[in-house]
């Protein structure tokens, strides 16, 4: 019973429906009687400036980037990513699916105030999209299932330079550089073999110091952290300091902050009788960037470049598989919300916009693509004889 329930909570499945859960009962709190009791625990202050809400999108998230960093790091020197061969066609997915929305988010908001919010639309959740594929596993190429995680991936890394270039501001110099210096020691301490994660956290909360006061966002300080992780196992360890810490991260990130940040940041008060006239190009931008334009950039950047011989397909993978899982990676949410809590800041009524967008957009890609999948499969069982567009 016991090996049964440590099974399910490391299922993909469980977090993605542990993501749910949550944002379903912020948003039932939020829009009840006990909305201001809500609001209020949220902004109420720990720490002099820092407040739960702040302790959350700032801290516990730089936790879960460093989280995200490691991972993306293991991939490009051992794994999905470490070769041309194998990076190259969920990478030109990734990389359509951040342009195309982005560029669709500027011409419809071209002009307006709401152009800050460029990086909302870019984004796709690792956890919530890879719960939802195992949920809808039936319906979809389970070959694909590496191909979103890798372009999930690659997506994640392209969100946090988006967050590292465009999100900050007032840089102040002095604590840029000292960070800079804690980075090089925490190089030099991977270089000299030093092999204790403790005291690499604790190297690393000074990092995640400065870097929050220098103007540069603070979750940024995690992926320089995990920038710094010795990757190659030491002579005395059974395992590389990466991958132990990628193990201890992995459940308190899927099972504790994730949700948290669901729980803290969809609190959203769905009020009917706002007026959208005036903020109508932010919801559309948002929407059509994750619902049209995700799924169309990555099938047409992968597309060109099949045709042009810079890629190829997975082997076993058709055109109409890979049509479905690039709907479900529109699927911003975590990401997506994150990114519009720091464009958006102090903003509350574009924020709680922008956030409604992106739930709405969760809600289409999903059923979307299970309409899609289901009628590829139709199709496929019709006409077994066929050609499975392969070309």
């Amino acid at each position: 019973m016991t090996n049964k329930l440590k099974d399910i909570t490391k299922s993909e499945v469980f977090t993605g429906v542990l993501l749910i859960i949550a944002t379903i009962v912020s948003l039932i709190i939020a829009n009840s009687r006990f909305g201001q009791a809500y609001n209020n625990f949220f902004t109420y202050p720990i720490i002099g400036e820092f407040n739960v809400h702040l302790i959350i999108n700032d801290f516990l998230m730089a936790i879960f980037f460093l989280f995200v960093g490691l991972e993306i790091k293991h991939e490009i020197l051992y794994g999905r990513l470490s070769s041309f061969k194998k990076a190259s066609f969920p990478i030109i997915a990734a990389i359509g699916g951040v342009l195309l929305p982005a560029i669709i988010f500027t011409i419809i908001n071209l002009g307006t105030p709401f152009s800050d919010g460029i990086g909302i639309p870019i984004s796709t959740d690792i956890a919530f999209v890879v719960g939802i594929f195992m949920i809808l596993e039936h319906k979809l190429n389970p070959l694909l299932k590496i191909f979103l995680l890798s372009l999930a991936v690659v997506d994640d890394l392209i969100s946090i330079l988006v967050i590292g270039v465009l999100y900050s501001s007032n840089i102040n110099v002095w604590c840029l550089l000292i960070a800079m210096i804690i980075l090089l020691i925490l190089f030099a301490m991977a270089r000299n073999k030093i092999d204790n994660i403790t005291i690499y956290l604790l190297v690393g909360l000074v990092l995640w110091f400065f870097i929050y006061y220098s103007g540069v966002h603070a979750t940024i300080s995690g992926v320089l952290l995990a920038s710094a992780i010795p990757s190659k196992k030491f002579k005395k360890s059974k395992e590389s300091m990466l991958n132990r810490l990628v193990h201890k991260l992995a459940p308190i990130c899927n099972l504790f902050i994730l949700p948290l940040f669901a729980l803290c940041n969809t609190g959203i008060v769905l009020d009917l009788n706002e007026n959208f006239s005036l903020d109508h190009t932010l919801v559309l931008g948002i929407i059509a960037g994750l619902v049209v334009g995700k799924p169309l950039g990555i099938m047409l950047f992968t597309w060109v470049a099949t045709k042009l011989k810079i890629t190829e397909k997975p082997k076993g993978v058709d055109w109409l598989s890979v049509l479905p899982v690039s709907i479900l990676a529109g699927i911003g949410f975590t990401m997506s919300i994150f990114v519009s809590e720091i464009a958006f800041k102090g903003n509350h009524e574009l924020i709680n916009l922008s956030k409604i967008s992106i739930l709405l957009s969760a809600v289409i890609s999903i059923i979307i693509t299970y309409i899609v999948a289901t009628m590829i499969n139709f199709y496929k069982k019709k006409e077994p004889n066929k050609p499975n567009l392969q070309k």
